[in-house]
């Protein structure tokens, strides 16, 4: 197939790096533009990046890439411990977010997925769930021609970054699946490779508009299908 021109809003971080490399193994490879803070190093002809450490720019440089790409695929994300308050981490996850999505919209842009996560509520104690819902329901309100809302259990991989509690859940779902051929840890974790892959796919559907327009939400079950089951590689 002629693969859509890509945009996407990659930060260096586990789920982020993995989704680049899924979109970068596809053949024939894409065009794809990486809007980051600092250079990615990949050593692709194929990925274009427009740097700026200044994010407020970054949803109205979508409107100088031409043509105007077919999907936009959003991994952007934080802790509050990386930000430095919660404050902070609700302008990165929530605010910028937001941003991006309607440049993306403005910029004409018809296919957007965001990298979400699973067991999150408006009503929740915590506000980082909190804040997740509310922005699942803000860009469900930009009104794409198709929204994918990817809502991934505990993201197992190899982090640059050290997060002790979250390390020892990894090795468990990591020893879980290598003793359970993976079932014991699919309803609760999935391998990022596996994510980057259902986000792909998922794009890939929408772009062929084998799924019909409005908002798809993709749980646990369906990126272990889209990424793993059902995944051949795309030739």
């Amino acid at each position: 197939m002629n693969f859509p021109q890509w945009t996407y809003q990659i930060p260096k971080t586990l789920q982020g790096s993995q989704i680049l490399a899924t979109l970068s193994s596809l053949s024939p490879t894409p065009s794809i533009h990486a809007i980051t803070r600092r250079n990615l190093t990949t050593g692709s002809t194929h990925v274009k990046e427009i740097i700026s450490e200044d994010t407020s720019t970054w949803s109205t440089s979508l409107k100088s890439i031409q043509p105007s790409p077919k999907a936009f695929i959003s991994a952007l994300g934080t802790t509050k411990s990386q930000a430095g308050s919660l404050e902070a981490q609700r302008a990165i996850d929530y605010d910028l977010n937001l941003s991006l999505a309607r440049g993306a919209k403005e910029s004409g842009i018809n296919i957007y997925i965001l990298i979400s996560s699973a067991g999150i509520s408006k009503t929740s104690p915590f506000p980082y769930s909190r804040m997740k819902a509310e922005l699942e329901e803000a860009v469900k309100g930009v009104g794409f021609q198709y929204t994918v809302i990817v809502q991934p259990g505990k993201l197992v991989g190899t982090r640059n970054d050290s997060r002790p509690a979250e390390d020892v859940l990894t090795a468990l779902a990591k020893g879980l699946g290598s003793m359970s051929k993976k079932w014991l840890a699919d309803w609760w974790a999935q391998d990022v490779d596996v994510i980057g892959r259902a986000v792909v796919a998922a794009a890939i559907e929408c772009a062929e508009s084998k799924r019909k327009p409005g908002v798809w939400e993709i749980g646990q079950a369906e990126i272990i299908k889209l990424g793993r089951t059902d995944w051949k590689g795309v030739k």
